[in-house]
């Protein structure tokens, strides 16, 4: 499976940016994507994860409410909006997917990883 992620960016806090996930070499209809994010000089962290059937979804704390994945079965790709940016949402962000049934806040239950999209809110 390879992953490929696109749509980061510099936006204004307030403002709103869509990333993209495409994947590619196998169907991911059993699949839990997830989404992490690295801060500079911070470790990566948690963001979002979902099963591709949609089915179930899990956010973290800090952007429930703001952020909303959803996918396109047609193109193979999952999609991270995020409305309501603060400054505190920078980094470098990660879709990644995985088989695992529990623990999706943790990296390792993950198996394949996208490059990372920059996305930059300015104050």
């Amino acid at each position: 499976v390879q992953l490929q992620a696109s749509g980061g960016g510099l936006v204004q806090a307030g403002g709103s940016l869509r990333l993209s996930c495409a994947a590619s070499g196998r169907t991911l209809s059993t699949y839990v994507m997830g989404w992490f994010r690295q801060a500079p000089g911070k470790e990566r962290e948690f963001v979002g994860a979902s099963r591709w059937s949609g089915d179930n979804t899990y956010y973290a704390d800090s952007v429930k409410g703001r952020f909303t994945i959803s996918r396109d079965n047609a193109k193979n790709t999952v999609y991270l909006q995020m409305n309501s940016l603060k400054p505190e949402d920078t980094g470098v962000y990660y879709c990644a997917a995985g088989l695992a049934f529990t623990g999706w806040e943790t990296e390792s239950r993950y198996n394949y990883w996208g490059q990372g999209t920059q996305v930059t809110v300015s104050s």
